[in-house]
């Protein structure tokens, strides 16, 4: 039978205060109902041990919590944590907890599926079945949190929308998920601290820059040189590389915060001077860094990782130009988890 009560958690404070005026009880009691679902993570009205048993049992009849529910969680020979997450409707996504001696960084999903269609990323292979609400973006988030203690005896202290799905194909949801990761009401961590990751979309890119969002940004660029972008992620041919550059340098231009450019260096498709040099140009834009990752198969045996020695071609090619450039090793690739490897294959 189909459940048709409302998720309380889709209320503002404002309108859960009111919900309660018109049950004849005080506003400040959706206040209390408000902090046990955002700053307390409660799952079940039952927790809530301050609000009366009666009105407890009023919110059961009128209200769900739409919870998510860690179904599987596989740990790395490298400490890396990969959740399998169940979510209301029965569907799957998966986040990542990934530590480092000094902190620990949440990798979340913003979609079951994704949206485009980059053809070297598992996910991308998994056809769109909708955007993640704020809620279940936030639950991921407290999820790995949790872990981050237990395990790791410390908060989470970062996170990176680069999990399943591209964020400003969501837009909505994962800036309401943001701005409850961030309030006082919700989790408090500094906006700072989180980076949403896209594969470029400049509409909305530049919207994020109107919106004054303090978050960080970070591309996956993969290619400066359109034709080989296209063929990799194919979009680009509705999104040229040249939108992406006004989006950028918009995004600078409001916001003065450096974009941070995942790159990947492939066997046979950019691993030359000229794909290098198309990078160093891309990169003079605006203010930047390069992040060269490790590629991770996802079994089609088309795209292999490129040889040490095009990825020090790379490093030395952009540090000569002054363009700060970090390797980036992969993490968790033995349970999957790795970039680009998100996929639901958790069974």
């Amino acid at each position: 039978m189909k459940n048709d009560k409302k998720d309380i958690r889709a209320l503002t404070k404002k309108q859960l205060q009111e919900f309660f005026v018109s049950q004849g009880d005080k506003s400040f009691r959706g206040t209390q109902v408000y902090e046990w679902l955002w700053n307390k993570s409660a799952h079940t009205f039952e927790e809530m041990t301050n609000v009366s048993k009666e009105t407890r049992e009023m919110l059961k009849n009128n209200f769900v919590i739409n919870h998510i529910r860690v179904d599987q969680m596989q740990r790395s020979s490298d400490g890396t944590i990969k959740n399998a997450v169940k979510l209301h409707d029965s569907l799957t996504v998966e986040s990542v907890l990934i530590p480092t001696p000094k902190r620990t960084t949440a990798c979340v999903s913003s979609q079951v599926g994704c949206s485009l269609d980059c053809q070297f990323c598992a996910t991308a292979k998994l056809k769109r079945m909708r955007n993640l609400n704020p809620d279940e973006i936030y639950d991921q988030v407290v999820a790995i949190d949790n872990e981050s203690r237990l395990y790791f005896d410390k908060p989470l202290s970062n996170i990176v929308f680069m999990g399943m799905g591209e964020p400003l194909m969501n837009y909505k949801n994962v800036m309401k998920s943001i701005e409850k990761i961030t309030s006082k009401d919700g989790l408090g961590m500094s906006p700072k601290r989180i980076t949403v990751s896209t594969s470029g979309v400049p509409k909305m890119i530049k919207k994020l820059a109107d919106d004054e969002a303090k978050i960080k940004l970070a591309v996956s660029l993969h290619s400066a040189i359109d034709e080989v972008r296209t063929q990799i992620m194919p979009f680009n041919a509705t999104f040229p590389l040249k939108d992406l550059k006004e989006a950028l340098e918009y995004w600078y231009s409001k916001t003065k915060s450096r974009i941070t450019y995942e790159y990947i260096v492939w066997k046979g498709i950019n691993d030359n001077e000229a794909a290098a040099r198309a990078l160093v140009d891309f990169c003079k834009a605006v203010p930047c860094k390069v992040n060269l990752i490790e590629y991770n198969p996802i079994d089609d045996g088309h795209f292999q990782q490129a040889s040490a020695q095009a990825t020090d071609m790379y490093q030395n090619m952009l540090e000569r130009n002054g363009i700060t450039v970090t390797v980036r090793r992969s993490r968790g690739k033995d349970i999957d988890a790795a970039c680009g490897q998100l996929a639901n294959k958790s069974a």
